[in-house]
């Protein structure tokens, strides 16, 4: 039997504890979006108002912690109050709010900033406290969604890379449970309060591996963290991975009847759908991220986007992810956004995510820090000219520094582009910085007919040989690089044979499509002409 995993760490508070793990990145509240009780999202945020609300709230929410508190505790609840009504933080936050940004994200990039001094400064007391301004930033954060910071399980070791003192003070602690950090500082308040409530710490673990429930033991005397066997200790990986068309995966193995490998991914709109996926298949071609990220307050989570793409990433195991950037504007709105003056100019895809800044870098951040977790790769929407490549790798490399400054494990994904625009496609030969192409026949079918919207199931047929054209002559211009087809032209077999002889060999499809899909494509040739007795 193997023996137990036991982790080096450092002593914050003396004692010993076990209990079932908690993974603190892992939300355990359902987004507003989510919730039948709760407020839609479009409602739950606002103006400054709605700023104002949640700031009085939260503040509420901290001196009803402190009612009983001792005067360790009252200090701490009291220096955060202080902070929230400081006018220069609710001023800086109006400024960008002015300057056009919406309430939850100008909260977020403020706090951010102040976050991030904090975390550079020289002393290790000040740098302590970056955590007790992320716990207000979340809690406001909270009260703007109308989804309140939720307690975790009397008895379990809390698992995390921080963890907020708030969140300390409001659990019961009489059950016994335990705190291991990935990182943490034995200057910081949450080290303070557990030795002044016995609760067993230790910081400074590295980041492991655990699931919810896992018996877990803290070793606050000796500064140890003991996991059941099978666990690890997770490396800090940062360089980028392969492209993840690039490698024909044993379980997504399909060959055309000429022996011409192909491989056959499926869609997924939900990571509930990861749930179901198919040995057989590759991977996952597209998530569309949109579908999970409905609300302003989901896009300014960066924690709930993490655990999203985590989920889908673990699930898949060995077999490659490609996360679609969030695909919103014209006919696809985000929930808090609609009236945004980006949004009214009719930009979509990868240039409204270039225009509002602040909702690709919560992305980036999010997926840089899920790519660890898998054979991750991130398509960008919509993509019409090559400099809109270059910027949005340029933000992932600035938000990807910013997560190394702050110790946090990350990893650089490819990058590639949404084929779908019929200039891009036109001119494939241009886009060097994108590290594969997937066709996305939907929109590259309506732009190409000049179709409306609802007029495209209509047209599609005509202007399918026109279509099939367009990208047998992108093909030629990819270079080499990993391509592939996710439209719903990839679910028609009626369409394989054109796709086939335009050179296509990976093709992504909803699930319900993949076995007739595959089925197809045992029959053909990989010239798309039918094999010889069918």
């Amino acid at each position: 039997m193997a023996e137990p995993l036991r982790l080096k760490a450092k002593s914050a508070s003396p004692g010993i504890a076990s209990g079932p793990a908690f993974l603190a990145e892992e939300p355990k509240a359902p987004s507003a979006a989510e919730r039948p009780d709760a407020a839609p999202a479009s409602q739950a945020v606002g103006g400054y108002g709605a700023l104002e609300k949640a700031i009085d709230i939260s503040i509420g929410e901290l001196e009803h912690l402190a009612d009983g508190a001792d005067a360790e505790s009252r200090d701490i609840i009291d220096f955060q109050i202080e902070v929230l009504r400081d006018p220069s933080i609710a001023e800086a936050t109006g400024a960008r709010m002015e300057a056009d940004e919406n309430v939850v994200f100008a909260w977020v990039a403020t706090l951010d900033a102040y976050i991030g001094e904090l975390e550079a400064a020289d002393e290790e007391q000040m740098r302590a406290r970056a955590v007790d301004i992320l716990d207000i930033k979340n809690r406001v954060l909270g009260a703007l969604a109308g989804t309140p910071i939720a307690d975790f399980p009397p008895g379990s070791v809390f698992i995390g890379k921080d963890m907020e003192p708030s969140r300390f003070l409001a659990h019961d602690w009489s059950k016994g449970g335990g705190i291991a950090l990935f990182a943490g500082s034995t200057a910081g308040h949450v080290a303070l309060l557990a030795r002044a409530k016995s609760v067993p710490m230790v910081i400074g673990t590295g980041r492991f591996s655990a699931a919810d429930g896992d018996p877990v033991s803290v070793d606050g005397n000796a500064g140890a963290v003991i996991l059941q066997a099978g666990s690890m200790l997770i490396p800090p990986l940062v360089p980028a991975q392969e492209p993840a068309g690039d490698t024909q995966t044993t379980g997504g193995e399909l060959r055309t009847a000429d022996g011409v490998p192909i491989l056959l991914s499926i869609n997924i709109n939900d990571p509930t759908e990861i749930d179901a996926l198919d040995p057989a298949t590759a991977g996952v071609g597209l998530m569309r991220s949109e579908f999970s990220i409905t609300s302003v307050a989901d896009a300014a989570n960066e924690e709930r986007q993490l655990a999203i793409y985590r989920r889908v990433l673990e699930q898949a195991g060995d077999r490659p992810v490609t996360i679609r950037m969030l695909d919103i504007g014209g006919d696809k709105p985000l929930a808090g956004l609609e009236d945004l003056p980006a949004l009214a100019s009719g930009l979509r895809g990868i240039r409204l995510l270039l225009a509002r800044p602040e909702i690709a870098r919560v992305q980036a951040r999010a997926l840089l820090r899920a790519a660890v977790f898998g054979r991750l790769s991130v398509m960008l929407p919509m993509v019409t000219f090559p400099d809109e490549i270059d910027r949005m790798r340029e933000l992932f490399r600035e938000e990807a520094e910013k997560l190394g400054r702050r110790a946090l494990l990350h990893r650089m994904p490819p990058i590639g582009m949404m084929v779908e625009v019929p200039a891009a496609a036109l001119m494939l030969d241009t886009f060097g910085a994108a590290a594969f192409f997937s066709f996305g026949t939907n929109d590259l079918t309506q732009y190409l007919a000049a179709s409306a919207r609802d007029d495209i199931d209509a047209d599609a047929g005509k202007a399918a040989p026109a279509v099939l054209r367009l990208i047998a002559q992108a093909v030629k211009l990819t270079a080499g690089k990993p391509v592939s087809i996710c439209g719903d032209m990839a679910g028609d077999p009626s369409y394989l044979p054109g796709l086939l002889a335009a050179g296509l060999r990976h093709f992504s499809v909803a699930p319900a499509r993949r076995p007739a899909i595959r089925s197809a494509i045992i029959g053909l040739n990989a010239d798309g002409t039918r094999a010889a007795g069918e």
